[in-house]
């Protein structure tokens, strides 16, 4: 029996990267997936193969930061799925900008998708979660760390620490359990632009000796899904290979 046979499971930002590891390391231990996503299709339909290919699966394309979307992203895996176990707020935007680059609308873009988001998202999944639910956010090292540039994305992902340190406490009661995961840096598009000799110099600096790969997070978003991760509340775990320790 798979650890998640049972479970159902929305997923933001679940086309590519981060979410798209996370919605196909569900779906083969067994999980129900919503596979949202807001304009790659393209790739959403992918990950979609991959997840029927395994058990069952939906497409909810939206705009998490905007609340007529998500109600509707809600009620459609309701309707299709009968009820939601696991919610992962993964869905994020980086602008890669330090402070005098940063125009205002990218700060609030940013804080949009980032934090309002989740808060949303959370707010209506909470009738269905309620017994033994499980939320899990997506924050990041930089959290911690800070950063010369990304500004706005840095103050979103601290900001998402704080929202899932204030849930824990809330809905622990509630049967709901909350915590984020904190990657480092992981093999995906934010590093698209990256010279074979900056990966190079970047896997020297960690620990470990190597950059992350989206799956490194998936088995962490597995294990707190899962009823072993059921007395973790409030965690935010740095999956980093100890390039930010906190």
């Amino acid at each position: 029996m798979t650890i998640l046979e049972g479970k159902k499971a929305l997923i933001t930002g679940a086309s590519r990267g981060i979410g798209r590891g996370i919605a196909e390391r569900f779906a083969e231990e067994g999980a129900t997936v919503g596979i949202n996503y807001y304009k790659s299709e393209e790739e959403a339909q992918e990950v979609l193969e991959y997840v029927t290919s395994k058990t069952h699966g939906i497409l909810l394309q939206g705009d998490v930061s905007d609340e007529r979307d998500c109600r509707d992203m809600v009620e459609r895996f309701v309707e299709e799925f009968g009820s939601i176990d696991i919610l992962v707020n993964n869905a994020g935007i980086y602008h890669r900008k330090d402070l005098e680059e940063t125009h205002i609308e990218d700060y609030d873009r940013t804080m949009d998708v980032n934090v309002r988001g989740p808060f949303i998202l959370s707010k209506l999944c909470l009738p269905y979660l309620k017994g033994s639910g499980r939320i899990i956010n997506l924050s990041s090292q930089l959290a911690f760390k800070g950063s010369t540039h990304g500004t706005a994305y840095v103050t979103s992902k601290a900001a998402l620490v704080g929202f899932t340190r204030a849930l824990a406490l809330e809905l622990g009661p509630e049967g709901i359990t909350v915590n984020a995961i904190a990657p480092g840096t992981i093999d995906t598009d934010i590093i698209d632009s990256y010279s074979k000799e900056k990966r190079k110099k970047r896997a020297e600096k960690i620990p470990v000796q190597r950059i992350g790969e989206p799956v490194d997070i998936a088995n962490t978003a597995v294990f707190l899904a899962s009823d072993m991760g059921s007395y973790l509340n409030g965690d935010i775990l740095g999956v980093n290979g100890g390039s930010a320790l906190h």
